[in-house]
């Protein structure tokens, strides 16, 4: 399995650079950088020697003047020159300083492409020459062939573990590709203005690229990339990711409770996220004047998440899609809360909701809802919203992680087509071949006259009204119900558990909140 392959690359590549930083005198903040820049390199490099090689293998006689720089970046490559080639650096002779060498490769990388200028480390003097040769060797047999997005997987791993070290608690958070990728097929970019407010290392933009890529399309002309992060070193690394796909963007540091950098109310075709789930603390006072961005209010429980779905609507233009990940509670949570989920349901905008089982994402085992937001859905369904609960439907990766076979992801994504009225498209599936599909989930099967209808234990159209019975719920599972025959197994249960935990954790903080809010009134009354 790719996710198997990937995981012990992380190690290995992990195990040889902290044995390599315990034994350099530097800190993990010191350290980092260089190391993510030279898996850059590598990865800048293996995207190069592709492009080239289908550059050359397509040029005719004809054809033999063409600028070789241009031709790279036509195929969403960097242009790498030969002083920056990972292999050249593995050549210099004993005695080199190696240290130099990699710094002007990283500024002859620079140099050659724009989008990155200013972006890499060149600080490699202050490593031995043997700690440097060290790291070269091992980083020149990442394999980059082996799963989706792995450089950015790659760099986000390296990243936790950075700030692990660093007693800083986990780093940023890896959206598993799988996900990424269904929520694109499921808002569709072909065309028009991106954006994502948490966009992490870049991994949603990437997956649109590829979309649009895989549909005969040129996504550096179809698609323009708007994105913003709160930590410096994450929008470099979003900046290099980007770059190593042929992509450029408008990538901005900012925290975007505070900061509105790209004036996004209402500016965007489509936004993608995956926001930090359960955020307290939030300073509500600082933005409570915004209606632009928080059109339905304040939330009064101390819990960022009805910010950021507020936020992902109002980024919208009228015709705009959305599609985000968004923790099990949202969906239920009472209160205030739910009183902006209600606005948010009786304007309509709530297209789509699909249940994810738990164990997708490395960290986390907890499930996990995909919110699909559409500004432009037509009067047929303008009342109404698709549940799909998708808790079934995975492959077990390992004990502890799962993730969808391409058959069963482009299932997901075709039930939401049909239901739009749309042809299906196996365009995925036929880019990705996996071994694991099994003819077990096709429209064919499910779907006997290739028509949207509703099925038990699967997916359900509903009217808002009906929504508006069960307290303006968006959980899958209270709508879709059980396939006839199916019982429930232990770890279903445990699924269930683990959600209504979080629910209580909700719950709970809403009481205390009251708690104070009552308290205050007292004390004013009393004087």
């Amino acid at each position: 399995m790719s996710f198997k392959n990937i995981e012990a690359l992380e190690k290995r590549l992990w195990s040889a650079a902290d044995e390599l930083r315990a034994n350099s005198n530097l800190t993990a903040s010191e350290y980092s950088r260089p190391v993510l820049g030279l898996i850059f390199l590598r990865y800048a490099e293996y995207r190069y020697l592709i492009a080239k090689e289908a550059i050359e293998s397509a040029q005719t006689s004809r054809r033999r003047g063409i600028d070789i720089k241009t031709a790279i970046q036509a195929e969403g490559a960097m242009y790498v020159p030969d002083v920056a080639l990972f292999d050249n650096l593995l050549k210099l002779p004993d005695g080199a300083d190696i240290g130099r060498a990699i710094n002007d490769a990283m500024k002859a990388l620079e140099a050659e492409n724009e989008a990155i200028r200013d972006t890499l480390p060149k600080t490699y003097t202050k490593f031995d020459n043997a700690i440097l040769i060290t790291l070269l060797k091992n980083f020149a047999g990442i394999r980059f062939d082996i799963g989706t997005d792995v450089f950015g997987r790659i760099y986000e791993y390296f990243l936790t573990e950075f700030a692990k070290s660093e007693g800083q608690g986990g780093g940023e958070f890896f959206t598993p590709a799988h996900l990424v990728r269904l929520i694109t097929e499921i808002i569709e970019p072909y065309h028009g203005k991106v954006f994502d407010p948490a966009c992490g290392s870049g991994g949603m933009f990437v997956s649109s690229a590829s979309f649009v890529a895989e549909h005969n399309r040129n996504a550096s002309s179809e698609l323009s990339i708007f994105g913003q992060e709160k930590t410096g070193d994450t929008v470099r690394i979003a900046k290099l990711n980007l770059a190593v796909h042929g992509l450029q963007g408008d990538i901005r540091e900012g925290n975007s409770y505070y900061e509105d950098i790209h004036q996004c109310a209402g500016q965007f075709d489509f936004v993608m996220a995956n926001p930090p789930f359960n955020v307290n603390n939030i300073q509500k006072e600082r933005i409570a004047d915004d209606k632009a961005r928080f059109p339905f209010g304040m939330p009064n429980t101390d819990n960022g998440n009805y910010l950021w779905i507020q936020l992902f609507y109002a980024s919208l233009n009228d015709t705009g899609r959305a599609g985000f990940v968004m923790a099990n509670s949202a969906a239920d949570a009472r209160g205030s809360e739910m009183e902006i989920r209600r606005q948010l349901i009786e304007s309509g905008g709530v297209d789509v909701m699909v249940a994810v089982s738990s164990n997708f994402f490395y960290t986390v085992t907890l499930p996990c809802t995909l919110w699909f937001l559409d500004k432009g859905k037509p009067q047929s369904r303008k009342d109404k919203v698709l549940f799909i609960d998708a808790r079934h439907i995975f492959k077990q990766v390992t004990r502890s992680v799962r993730d969808y076979s391409s058959e069963q992801l482009n299932f997901i994504a075709d039930i939401v087509r049909l239901y739009r009225g749309e042809a299906t498209d196996d365009t995925y599936k036929t880019h990705h071949e996996d071994g694991r599909n099994d003819g077990e989930y096709t429209i064919e099967k499910f779907f006997e006259e290739g028509v949207y209808q509703d099925i038990a234990g699967l997916c359900k159209a509903v009217t808002i009204d009906e929504i508006a019975l069960q307290g303006y719920s968006l959980n899958p599972g209270r709508y879709v119900g059980v396939a006839a025959g199916v019982e429930d197994d232990e770890e279903e249960f445990a699924i269930r558990l683990e959600t209504l935990q979080e629910e209580l954790e909700v719950l709970n903080a809403e009481a205390h909140e009251l708690e104070r809010s009552i308290a205050e009134n007292v004390a004013e009354i009393l004087g």
